[in-house]
């Protein structure tokens, strides 16, 4: 007649676990690798559309106002009206543009008239790290390199 043990461990062991993570982690890290530069695009592709919808209200901006925003009044002119508005009855009911875009990181886009780098503006955003300067995702990315 035969005894079987009832009280058998039937979980994992504490190595088979640590074979499962090991190997989770490493695919998990595979998978981070090859879509990071999918990121990397659309946060560009991003910039680059908010930069052509600010360019395009800012244009309209200036055929108005027959110049561009101070630095002062800032992007916020386009979205409602100043008190420094030469042609008021102009400026249209819902604004120039709806919203103000944010970067990718959720920073407002930097705006700066006159400008430095530009022959009308300057409109950029410092990258990831909100720093000047930078490479990759880090770098600056603005209006001039589009010129």
């Amino acid at each position: 007649m035969k005894i079987l043990n009832k009280n058998r461990n039937k979980g994992f062991t504490l190595i088979e676990l640590m074979a499962v993570l090991v190997i989770l982690g490493i695919l998990a890290t595979i998978v981070a690798v090859s879509i990071d530069p999918v990121f990397q695009r659309a946060n560009f592709e991003k910039i680059r559309a908010d930069m052509a919808n600010t360019n395009k209200a800012l244009e309209l901006y200036r055929f108005n106002e027959l110049t561009y925003p101070s630095t002062s009044q800032g992007l916020d002119a386009l979205v409602k009206p100043h008190s420094e508005l030469k042609n008021p009855f102009l400026y249209p009911e819902s604004g120039y543009i709806s919203s103000l875009p944010k970067d990718p990181w959720g920073r407002e886009y930097i705006y700066e008239y006159p400008s430095r780098r530009t022959a009308k503006y300057d409109l950029y955003t410092l990258g990831a790290d909100g720093l000047e300067g930078g490479s990759g995702e880090d770098a600056d990315v603005g209006n001039w390199m589009q010129e």
